[in-house]
């Protein structure tokens, strides 16, 4: 029986519409691989990386509110979480694919 070729999963995703990226040695060090690209009409050279372009992840958000405690001031309340409630004040937008915060809005 013959052996696949080294990239036929990503062959076949490719010939099923899949975006294909690849990424080759960028400089003449070993080992020093350079960042992925997207290609169009990929060659299936057995040395060079190939995969498919993986989908960005989405963003998350969070809901809360600020609680006024007897002393006075206000501080953040102990519960944030995904599903919005009529008593949130808090909107918290994190980067999907980093974590970080990108914003915060007051309802």
């Amino acid at each position: 029986m013959n052996k696949p070729h080294i990239h036929a999963e990503v062959i076949k995703a490719w010939a099923d519409g899949a975006e294909i990226q690849a990424r080759s040695c960028t400089s003449l060090a070993k080992n020093h691989w350079g960042g992925w690209c997207t290609v169009e009409k990929p060659e299936w050279i057995p040395h060079q990386e190939y995969r498919v372009k993986p989908q960005p992840k989405p963003d998350f958000i969070y809901f809360g509110q600020l609680d006024e405690p007897a002393r006075g001031g206000l501080t953040l309340g102990s519960c944030f979480t995904r599903h919005k409630a009529d008593r949130d004040q808090l909107k918290l937008t994190f980067d999907g694919e980093t974590g970080k915060l990108k914003s915060a809005e007051i309802l």
